[in-house]
């Protein structure tokens, strides 16, 4: 008989609570506990989100850790929410066992999302946000579906719901007081979203960790809706393999 587990899934980029239905429905069906839930900003596109930050969205994990007194919590990341995941597990290591980044970006000491892109790639995103009132505006639905495994229903349904994404919670540096690699972590690397297989090198640099361990989804970087089943089947397997 498996064990129940706390989960807590975080909504990656332009996406809320709603991106995580279907997965955590499954985790439920398989006796899990699953919560998921819409970071600030980005549950309305019209609200002011010059005050959110990425200190905002860490400290709004914690406070849901603490409402709900959840310990042993498998905090999972998808996209932007793997910085969040990160420095949550880095501040509560006595409310989080094991964080599971999903194509999800790594939180390191001094660095943005931005950062993980080339410089002039920055720049131009920092250019657009501030043109577009301090939230960075979500792709075209051709570049959400091109390559990632999704029908252009799935597609569409997705770019309709997103919303641009407070500029500022991708653009300020991390906090850590000890580098991700310490976290005990799995990572899931979703293989269409990849040329070659290939991941970035500070990822496939957790490869020999101790603490770390990979798994692979045959899909593209939107796995909650290209593959809910796979994914929360994989999820769960994570869990199992705690005990």
């Amino acid at each position: 008989m498996s064990v129940k587990r706390s989960f807590v899934l975080l909504p990656g980029l332009w996406t809320g609570a709603w991106a995580w239905v279907g997965v955590a429905q499954r985790l439920k069906r398989f006796g899990h506990d699953a919560r998921t839930f819409t970071l600030s900003g980005l549950d309305d596109a019209d609200v002011d989100v010059s005050h959110i930050g990425l200190t905002t969205h860490v400290d709004e994990v914690l406070a849901v850790l603490d409402k709900f007194d959840l310990h042993e919590v498998y905090l999972v990341a998808h996209s932007y929410s793997g910085i969040v995941a990160g420095m949550v597990a880095d501040r509560a290591p006595e409310r989080v066992a094991h964080t599971v980044f999903v194509e999800a970006f790594l939180p390191h000491e001094g660095k943005s999302l931005l950062d993980a892109f080339p410089d002039r790639v920055r720049d131009y995103e920092l250019e657009t946000i501030e043109e577009s009132g301090g939230r960075w505006p979500p792709p075209d639905v051709t570049v959400v579906a091109e390559g990632q495994d999704l029908s252009r229903q799935q597609a569409e349904f997705l770019r309709v719901r997103m919303i641009a994404h407070p500029g500022r919670t991708i653009s300020e540096p991390v906090t850590m007081s000890q580098p991700v690699s310490k976290l005990r972590g799995t990572y899931v690397v979703c293989e269409k979203d990849h040329f070659g297989g290939r991941v970035a090198p500070e990822i496939e640099a957790l490869r020999a960790e101790p603490s770390w361990d990979f798994r692979t989804l045959t899909t593209g970087q939107w796995p909650m809706f290209s593959n809910p089943d796979g994914l929360a089947r994989l999820l769960a397997d994570v869990a199992a393999d705690d005990v």
